[in-house]
């Protein structure tokens, strides 16, 4: 009976250690950089462009580059900036990579010391995703981006000054971290991804896409030597942005691929499926020892009590024959005395009935001795006790019920995560799909989702859930301008239905699929939780799920 026990803390044990190397193995990836990461940053570049107005008319007179760090605020180089400050004609404006109205904006801070200046947009409605920052320099060589508007790609494709103010997207260089070290007074980055005059302001992105600094400057080169240049690092950049109020989006979790993240869940899932065929073996043949062990011992109790009715059936028998013996005796004797005849009469039918019972008592233990079948029995009886106690250790079965309040907790090495918020998610579970008593989620396939396609931000989020496990898990998809107006048109096309109506998460699970289809193939970010229990949790949240 032990062996069970033993078995499944093995397979436990097992399990544990199969995640923990599967954590470290991801844990340990290196990164490298991500088109689609790069291309979601792009987004907040900007091209800050010095004008000179002369009536109504703009003069451009040079650019360069910069990103937003909030939603109106831009952080660029000094030296972007600098004639403007000293030249009370010029002005700066902002073009967007992605189109819409261009904007003036005013200089909130300037550090010439470390090459950094903060813009805030003025009169326009112009709202920009701002980056992410990394939590530090990669000590190795990691691959890095460049994203800006150089000069010379404007003359090489034939564009006038003028031509600065219409949209272009920006420039995506690449190369390798080649060190930290301080230069002109303040600490750099030493990089290889190539940069020319206009790229001075833009960032500098690491493989997820957050920014590892500012581009400024290159190295002096006369043709022959390699190609370096300087960027602005995160040790100036951070205590500049906090000097002025900004608390930045910041993200220390290394930098995995969605790639990575789905080849982990694989070798997740094939070592959980491993953990549970092998704990299915081990119950197996635990019952069997169990079912031999019930059947010997069944097979004991029954022939031990059939040879115990046997013998009082025996032992009824004599006593009914020897009754019923004395009873005839009695019964003669009283024919032969008339004087004794009604004592030995009286006698005779006390005896008889003793002699009855007796009989009776015998056939009833006869036919009420257990037979061979009643062995079988007796062993699925205690095998089906067994399984009441959750084995044969008496623990109890683990329960995945899905409904109620919940509070979810991020997993990060499950997770990717660019610039999302990571915190705890609270919510209620019904078992109909509905959170919070107000939110439908849609089911397709078996899977429970709603998508979110907000108005107020370039993502769109595809939240799922499984009551089974209790994962609960975000993928955000960091669109373009013309792919989240798509989206919101195919959003705006169908009205989800409430909770508690006939047959919601069917149907909301088909109105759904139109936006699911304009999705890239892969989120830029994945955030999986897992959830447990909470009596805090309560259904009159504000934020939707």
């Amino acid at each position: 009976m032990h062996s069970f026990t033993h078995e499944l803390l093995r397979c436990v044990h097992k399990a544990v250690a199969a995640v923990a190397l599967l954590a470290a193995a991801v844990i340990g990836v290196p990164a490298s950089a991500d088109a689609g990461d790069v291309d979601a940053a792009a987004r907040g570049v900007v091209r800050v462009v010095l004008v000179n107005q002369a009536g109504e008319e703009l003069i451009p007179v040079t650019h360069g580059s910069g990103f937003a760090v909030t939603s109106n605020r831009i952080v660029t180089n000094a030296h972007v900036i600098r004639e403007a400050l000293q030249d009370d004609t010029l002005r700066i404006g902002i073009v967007p990579s992605e189109g819409g109205d261009s904007a003036f904006v005013r200089p909130v801070a300037v550090s010439p010391r470390n090459d950094l200046a903060l813009l805030e947009i003025i009169d326009s409605n112009l709202r920009l995703p701002p980056l992410t920052m990394a939590g530090g320099v990669s000590s190795g060589m990691g691959e890095v981006s460049a994203v800006g508007y150089p000069m010379n790609v404007d003359l090489a494709q034939g564009l006038e000054i003028s031509d600065i103010f219409t949209a272009q997207p920006p420039v995506k260089s690449r190369g390798f971290l080649s060190g930290e070290r301080p230069s002109r007074q303040f600490d750099t980055i030493l990089h290889t991804a190539p940069i020319a005059r206009g790229n001075s302001g833009g960032p500098l992105l690491d493989g997820c896409g957050r920014v590892l600094g500012v581009n400024s400057f290159g190295a002096d080169s006369d043709g022959s030597d390699a190609e370096f240049y300087f960027a602005v690092s995160l040790r100036e950049l951070l205590p500049f942005l906090r000097a002025n109020d900004i608390e930045p989006r910041t993200n220390a979790l290394p930098c995995r691929s969605i790639e990575e993240l789905n080849a982990a869940e694989r070798a997740r899932f094939d070592a959980e499926r491993a953990e549970a065929q092998t704990r299915i073996e081990a119950r197996e043949e635990a019952m069997r020892e169990a079912k031999a062990e019930a059947r010997m011992k069944a097979q004991l109790e029954v022939m031990e009590e059939r040879d115990n009715a046997m013998a009082v059936a025996l032992v009824l028998l004599l006593v009914g024959i020897g009754s019923g013996y004395a009873a005839t005796q009695l019964r003669a004797q009283g024919r032969s005395d008339p004087d004794g005849y009604p004592n030995a009469q009286t006698r005779s039918m006390i005896v008889g009935g003793i002699a009855g019972a007796a009989f009776i008592g015998t056939v009833l233990i006869w036919v009420t001795r257990p037979g061979y079948s009643e062995i079988e029995d007796r062993v699925a009886a205690a095998l089906e006790e067994a399984e009441g106690n959750g084995g044969q250790d008496g623990s109890q079965p683990i329960s995945f019920a899905g409904d109620g309040s919940l509070i979810c907790t991020l997993v990060p090495e499950r997770s990717r995560i660019t610039g999302a918020r990571t915190d705890d998610v609270e919510f209620s579970w019904a078992a109909d799909g509905c959170v919070n008593e107000r939110t439908q989620y849609g089911q397709s396939s078996g899977d429970w989702a709603r998508v979110f396609v907000p108005n107020d931000e370039a993502a769109v989020s595809v939240n799922t859930y499984d009551p089974q496990t209790r994962i609960f898990r975000t993928d955000r998809f960091l669109l373009s301008r013309a792919d989240m107006e798509a989206a919101r048109e195919v959003r705006g096309a169908y009205t989800p239905p409430a909770c508690g109506v006939t047959d919601g998460a069917r149907i909301l699970g088909e109105q759904q699929s139109g936006v699911i289809a304009q999705l890239p193939t892969r989120p830029n970010e994945r955030l999986v939780y897992t959830c447990e229990a909470s009596s805090a949790a309560g259904a009159d949240q504000g934020e939707e799920l």
